[in-house]
């Protein structure tokens, strides 16, 4: 048969050979190649053969080829045919490739997939054919895939996107690197695969990896040299590390793998290098990848990260600025680049693109404990890192705005960000794309595309990234109806996920949809802030969209949402607290949503009005398994529902009152049953016991039993109903005297259940564990229901609301809900409830309860209020001056831009209309300060008794925030600096805690006029003589600079006060001197000008020598201070070691100076190291012998006057002792280290200089090892003293009878 066809081909006949192969089997056609391929003769000339016998044109003749393909591919694979064999079958398989349909190419290239997923590519030589079936692939016009077409190229990119994407076997790593050489790929194909074959590295075995270096090295050929050069160097630079940890003993956290010998990753290092290296030689373009891998950014980011911490350093402290100049604005300088390059500059542009992810990517926010995100205030932007981080996002915004070809580049890496970090915190990445989208929303049309492929991948973002993420490509929205439609297909997709985070990102989806796209017809709110600007492109969803393609979208996504309400109670929250803004931009919509809602609350009504409760709890939790879960927030849908029902009246009214619409007698009598059905739950729950919900004081809130749960979530939904009539009463009170009067039986219900909770659940417990549930009230009605209480001074309001302020529980509750909302806001930037997330309306209601609780704690002295109190827990006044510390520290932070604005409306006289643009902040600021001045001296002016810290600590707290406001050059600052100096002084006090407020707001004021040192003196002086003298017989003159440290006070607190500044001054001196030093390197080359050089160092040095002078001087009080063993005496050392590395470094720069011939020793620098050794050197060896003393007595104290039974426990007790002394010994090693190298460099200095420097150092005597013969002679005595002792106290308790047994033995006292 073999030669029968062999025979045919030979003759052309060609029908021959057709009717001859049709009738073989599939499995002879194998046999036959099988056996030529094995003999390794003629093997061609039947593939040709069968080849000529097969024609494409008719389906038999392609299906044998695709047979043959197969065989042939499994056959050389095998290993079993020679090296020439296998070349030649695969060449002639690559010349009739081209001859094969689009539908046989793809089912070949799926098999080599399939293989390689398998793992069954074994020799790699069957993989010589796929970059020719790749290549033929790609220039077919279509082919079918998935249900639908595309083209040849896009089906080869799914294919490689596929390989890239599947498990490789590391046999076969290297084979397919050297495939793909042969493959045309584009860059972000080959980008593809450049990280793929990087992230295999780990998994191959060492000597593996420069043969795959070598190959990837020339695939860079194609592109992507920096991807493969940063992941080789990564890589490698990992395995270094492991080295590391392992040679130092540590375990590795992240893998459990014995590392490879030392020697062998050199040698694999070495010959990676090698293959770089030759590889650069022929392409230069790696190079300078390399070149600026490796220098250029490193060298970029830490000077610009050193830049900001200078900036900052130098901010902090007047001393520093009045010595060294203000340096340039390194933002500015980039930023100029950035807008240079406009000209022409196109070879910087890519690198500013890069620079500008790299301070993104390094300076970002990081990742908080457990993976979970640890967001930062995104106002606050004032450390180095985060200033750094927003550079790198004005380098791209800036970027992006005037060069065209980057920027789909540039919204690709963001996106990509955006997508893959899910574990990292990428605020800073939405709010660049947001500001992207609102520079150029229609170049961004553009690049559509890309916004929709991420779009696919949110279903797998957490929710924060996917409300973000939607947030910034709002505006897209409205002018792409193809972004649209994908959006509404994924959403789609996503609600009907098994997944719950899907679910509530296809909420969340939907709901903005719902806001964005309003109906005709729908009111022109001026809540809305969403609107697109003028820089947007003036583009009317009424003229893209008609009215009735909007109105059926929103319906249809109403549809979709109506699901939730069957779902977890995390999904239907996410609904309840989103419909009322949908209804707020979207009114058309309100007939419809209520409508949901109705229907959703009738499951839970009761509608018979004789029956109590109203509300159906039982049908609100529901259990899986054995536990019991809360299936319906009964309490945030009564919200919701009050809520939209509010607004929609309002609306109405405005509508009918500008004759917009005609009376509607179906919409009064909507109206009307919404309200009767919420009056009616009013009614019922006011009469309602607590039994009724039975949640008596008998009922079991254990967490720790099915039924305790359930009483708790009860609990939580009928506090939360008794909240939501609250509200809705107040609201539609019309400042009625019986709803008022409803408020407070609501209340005292609402209190009453409260009160049982606290007591049930705080048996056991401290105070601050009980943390109050989140309060239902909106932010807009907390600051209405506040001004009402406190400010409302109309008479016909006066009946009603005596109501509400004969209740002092209730007006503290209004207070502290209020500060509940305040404190949400400062850690969020958004409250709970209607306009929670609008800024806008935030800042004005927050203006407002800013000014009711001014006004009421300035109004109504505390003192009075407590004098009249019976009731536990904070007053009013307190939480007054709670809510203002926080709103005070918030507007800095989060309302920078308005704090002007802020202080016209929290005028109490004005009562908020003043004139914003003639605000001074400083004289404003200056203003509130003198009021809680005030409140501070009734305070201090009042009997000891009667002082309250708690209030006095917030004043304090109240009064540094606000200064932070005050010109440190005004006059306002000055006075404010002359008044808290002068209460420090003056006032003797021992509260810890107010001296420690009112001192730390002392130094940080002081800093920023001059240096602390002058107080630092003081102080140590005023703790000298309050603590004693380390030496007993030593009597102290009595003397008293600040009244404020006294026995109680002094230590620790004034002390660790002094050191914590001591250690600021000795930061800002040690920056000095480095600056000064790099002053030194610049000023050798000009040795013309040494004198003049010297002359412009000089201020510096002053300076620097005075301020280690008195600081020294300090010193000198503290280490004379018979300080009490513990953390201070610790710092003190550490400060001293500090202080010595500090003068060390000064003498260093003298040498260095003298070195290169630029410098002298002045005068002052012999005073102070003179100063030195007369006042510090010596007294501190005093002060080490003091220390050790005090351990040593502390240890025997810690072993007890008495002996212990128990000799083992004794044993452990000296153990403990020991080591708690070593460990809190261990600063003086280094403290006596520190002297020594300042000693020796003294000498070094001391020989430069010709100046005798060491005649001030005295060696002192406690630093040798004589052995003092009185005290081991008292300490022999004493041991023996004592084992004579033990050994009559076991022979006396051995005769002693079994009723003595029990009786204590006589103490013995130690010897002194």
């Amino acid at each position: 048969m073999d030669q029968k066809i062999l025979d045919l081909a030979a003759a052309e006949d060609c029908q021959g050979l057709l009717q001859l192969l049709q009738r073989m089997k599939e499995q002879e056609v194998g046999a036959l190649i099988t056996r030529y391929a094995l003999k390794g003769k003629e093997i061609g000339m039947l593939m040709r053969a069968i080849f000529k016998g097969s024609p494409c044109v008719s389906n038999e003749g392609v299906c044998l080829r695709l047979f043959v393909y197969k065989h042939c591919m499994q056959l050389v694979e095998s290993g079993d045919l020679q090296s020439d064999v296998a070349t030649d079958m695969i060449g002639l398989l690559m010349l009739e490739a081209h001859q094969l349909p689009g539908a046989a190419l793809a089912e070949l290239a799926s098999l080599y997939v399939d293989a390689i997923k398998g793992g069954s590519i074994i020799n790699g030589k069957s993989l010589d054919l796929f970059p020719t079936i790749l290549t033929v692939l790609a220039s077919q016009e279509s082919l079918n895939y998935g249900g639908g077409h595309l083209n040849g190229e896009e089906y080869k990119k799914q294919l490689i996107n596929t390989l890239c994407s599947s498990r490789w076997d590391p046999k076969c790593v290297i084979h397919l690197t050297s495939m793909f050489r042969d493959v045309p790929l584009s860059i972000e194909e080959l980008q593809f695969v450049m990280m793929k074959v990087l992230r295999m590295f780990p998994k191959l075995d060492l000597q593996e990896l420069p043969p795959l270096v070598y190959q990837l090295l020339l695939l860079s050929a194609k592109g992507c040299k920096k991807t493969l050069l940063e992941g080789i160097i990564t890589f490698f630079h990992q395995q270094d590390q492991l080295q590391k940890e392992e040679q130092t003993g540590t375990e590795s956290m992240e893998l459990e793998a014995v590392t490879v010998p030392q020697d062998q990753l050199c040698h694999v290092e070495g010959t990676v290098i090698l293959h770089i290296v030759f590889a650069i030689k022929l392409d230069h373009d790696l190079g300078r990848e390399l070149i600026k891998y490796l220098k250029v950014f490193d060298f970029l980011k830490t000077a610009i990260i050193k830049s900001f911490k200078d900036g900052q350093f130098q901010q902090n402290s007047k001393f520093l600025q009045d010595l060294i100049p203000a340096q340039c604005n390194v933002s500015e300088m980039i930023l100029e680049t950035v807008s240079n390059s406009v000209f022409g500059w196109d070879h910087v542009t890519q690198s500013l693109v890069q620079l500008g992810f790299i301070f993104m990517d390094s300076f970002g926010p990081k990742a908080g404990p457990f993976g979970k995100a640890a967001e930062t205030n995104p106002s606050a932007g004032k450390t180095p890192s985060q200033q750094t981080c927003r550079l790198g996002a004005k380098i791209l915004l800036e970027t992006f705005k005037v060069h065209e070809p980057i920027r789909s580049e540039i919204l690709d890496q963001v996106l990509n960000r955006v997508v893959t970090k899910s574990t990292s915190p990428i605020n800073h990445y939405i709010d660049l794309l947001s500001d992207i989208v609102i520079s150029a929303p229609l170049i961004l049309l553009d690049s559509s595309s890309k916004v929709i492929e991420a779009f696919d991948h949110l279903s797998y973002l957490p929710l924060s990234t996917v409300q973000g993420l939607l947030k910034a490509v709002q505006p897209l929205l409205k002018v792409s109806m193809s972004m649209k439609d994908s959006l509404i297909l994924v959403l789609r997709k996503a609600m009907f996920s098994s997944h719950l985070d899907s679910r509530k990102s296809a909420v969340a989806g939907f709901l903005l949809l719902l806001k964005n796209f309003k109906v005709l017809g729908s009111l022109a709110s001026s809540q809305c802030t969403q609107a697109l600007t003028a820089s947007q492109v003036q583009v009317d969803v009424h003229m893209r969209y008609n009215a009735s393609a909007n109105e059926a979208l929103c319906l249809e996504i109403l549809g979709s949402l109506r699901r939730c309400l069957s779902q977890q109670v995390d999904v239907r929250l996410m609904l309840y607290e989103g419909l009322f803004d949908v209804l707020r931009r979207n009114s058309q919509l309100a007939h419809t949503i209520l409508q949901t809602l109705l229907s959703q609350l009738k499951r839970f009504y009761e509608v018979e009005e004789d029956l109590l409760p109203p509300l159906k709890l039982e049908g609100c939790i529901t259990t899986q398994g054995s536990q019991i879960y809360l299936q319906e927030p009964l309490a945030h849908l009564l919200s919701c529902i009050q809520n939209c029902l509010a607004w929609y009246k309002q609306s109405l009214s405005h509508r009918r009152h500008d004759n917009d619409i005609d009376d509607d007698d179906d919409e009064d009598s909507f109206q009307h049953d919404l309200e009767e059905q919420l009056d009616s739950i009013t009614r019922r729950m006011i009469k309602s016991e607590l039994e009724d919900f039975e949640l008596d004081k008998s009922a079991d809130f254990s967490l720790m039993s099915n039924v305790g749960i359930k009483n708790n979530i009860y609990a939580a939904l009928v506090l939360g109903v008794y909240e939501v009539l609250m509200e809705h009463n107040f609201i539609t009170s019309n400042y009625s005297l019986n709803q008022f009067e409803n408020i407070i039986s609501l209340f005292n219900r609402y209190h009453k259940l409260s009160d049982l909770l606290k007591e049930k659940s705080g048996k056991g417990k401290s105070p601050s564990s009980n943390k109050t549930a989140r309060s239902l009230l909106s932010f807009s009605f907390v600051s209405s229901l506040l001004t009402a209480l406190f400010r409302d001074n109309a008479q016909s309001h006066e009946e009603s609301l005596s109501v509400l302020r004969s209740s002092n529980e209730f007006m503290r509750y209004a207070v502290s809900v209020a500060l509940q909302k305040i404190q949400q806001l400062e850690e969020t930037g958004q409250t709970d409830g209607p306009d929670g997330q609008n800024s806008e309306k935030i800042f004005k209601y927050l203006c407002e309860i800013t000014r009711v609780l001014l006004w009421r704690y300035t109004s109504i002295p505390s003192a009075v209020e407590e004098s009249g109190k019976k009731e536990k827990g904070r007053t009013i006044s307190l939480l007054c001056l709670e809510g203002l510390l926080r709103i005070f520290n918030m507007v800095q932070h989060r309302y920078q831009n308005k704090i002007s604005q802020f202080f016209s409306a929290v005028d109490v006289v004005s009562d908020g209309e003043g004139e914003q643009e003639d605000i001074n902040v400083t004289e404003k600021a200056a203003f509130h300060i003198r009021q809680f001045q005030r409140s501070l001296l009734t305070q201090l002016s009042g009997d000891e008794e009667d002082f309250n810290s708690k209030e006095a600590q917030l004043l304090v707290s109240i009064l540094s925030t606000l200064s932070r406001l005050l010109e440190p050059t005004s006059e306002q600052f000055g006075q404010m600096l002359t008044w808290t100096v002068k209460i420090c002084k003056e006032n003797n006090l021992e509260d810890v805690h107010f001296c420690k407020g009112l001192m730390s707001m002392m130094f940080s004021l002081h800093v920023l006029r001059k240096s602390p040192v002058g107080l630092l003196q003081e102080m140590s002086r005023d703790v000298h003589c309050r603590l004693g003298d380390i030496d007993q017989d030593i009597e102290i003159e009595e003397q008293s600079h600040f009244a404020m440290v006294n026995s109680r006070t002094a230590a620790p607190t004034v002390v660790q006060l002094i050191l914590s500044q001591a250690e600021k001054v000795l930061e800002e001196v040690d920056w000095l001197i480095t600056k000064l030093k790099g002053q030194l390197s610049s000023d050798k080359e000009l040795t013309d000008d040494n004198s003049q050089m010297s002359m412009t160092r000089e201020p510096a040095e002053k300076a620097i020598v005075l301020q280690l002078g008195t600081l020294l001087t300090a010193f000198h009080e503290l280490i004379q201070t018979s300080i009490p063993a513990g953390s201070c005496v610790d710092i003190l050392l550490k400060e001293l070691a500090k202080m010595y590395s500090i003068l060390t470094s000064l003498v260093k720069y003298y040498i260095q100076g003298y070195t290169g011939h630029v410098a002298h020793l002045p005068a002052r620098f012999e005073k102070l190291v003179k100063l030195s050794g007369s006042h510090l050197t010596s007294q501190c060896y005093a002060f080490i012998t003091y220390v050790q003393n005090i351990q040593s007595e502390m240890a025997n104290f810690g072993g007890g006057p008495e002996k212990k039974k128990d000799k083992k426990k004794e044993m452990a007790a000296v153990t403990a002792a020991t080591a708690r002394v070593l460990r809190e010994t261990k600063p003086i090693p280094n403290l006596i280290f520190s002297i020594e190298q300042y000693e020796k460099f003294l000498i070094h200095l001391t020989k430069k200089s010709k100046v005798n420097l060491m005649q001030y150092m005295k060696l002192s005597t406690s630093r040798d090892f004589r052995i003092n013969a009185a005290t081991l002679d008292a300490a022999l005595q004493e041991q023996e003293a004592e084992e004579i002792q033990d050994e009559a106290n076991e022979q006396a308790s051995v005769g002693m009878d079994e009723n003595q047994e029990n009786r204590e033995p006589k103490k013995k006292r130690r010897k002194r």
